[in-house]
């Protein structure tokens, strides 16, 4: 049932899906392997599609951690509701941070993404990722799969550590960016304190 929905909504909204096909294992495997499921208290997922990625968090997440699943068709984002009913659920990615404040998240551990940056406008991919950095915890990881090297400098300009693995067994082959947000140094808590 999944494939054929992804299948259906790409095949009508190419733009807000970005691939003619779910996600493998392989890629859902590189995406979730850096996760600390044992000390991450809250983790959040943009794009969730079909919910490869979401069955993962869902299954090894602690039970004091709070998953928030964002995912704009409203379709595919019912399904998962009704799959994982003890996760939250949003459609507008680009609100990551008011949502986070709203739920009494200080700042996400991790933040997986699967939306398609490369068929957004600037100003929408501008949007989602200040909402990302200002909702990741210092030392905190922003893990996103994309098709090409498209958002490595933008990327690059916003962390302070990033390491790309390829992973080949994916329709199509995918890059998973694994981006670190700089702690603020000692200085500038320094700094802070007076």
């Amino acid at each position: 049932m999944g494939k054929f929905l992804f299948l259906y909504k790409f095949l009508t909204s190419p733009r807000s899906i970005g691939s003619i096909t779910p996600s493998s294992r392989f890629l859902a495997r590189a995406m979730v392997k850096p996760v600390d499921f044992s000390k991450a208290k809250a983790i959040a997922e943009l794009g969730a599609g079909t919910g490869i990625f979401t069955s993962y968090l869902n299954q090894y997440k602690s039970n004091d951690c709070q998953v928030v699943v964002f995912e704009k068709d409203d379709k595919m984002r019912h399904q998962l509701e009704a799959t994982y009913p003890e996760l939250h659920y949003y459609n507008n990615a680009s609100e990551i941070h008011q949502i986070a404040s709203n739920l009494g998240i200080e700042g996400f551990d991790y933040i997986l993404s699967g939306l398609p940056f490369a068929n957004f406008p600037q100003e929408l991919r501008d949007k989602i990722m200040d909402g990302v950095e200002k909702s990741l915890k210092p030392n905190g990881l922003f893990i996103a799969f994309q098709y090409s090297h498209q958002m490595k400098q933008q990327l690059t300009e916003r962390f302070e550590q990033i390491d790309i693995d390829f992973v080949p067994f994916n329709i199509p082959p995918a890059f998973v960016y694994r981006c670190k947000k700089q702690a603020p140094s000692s200085i500038e808590q320094d700094r802070k304190a007076y």
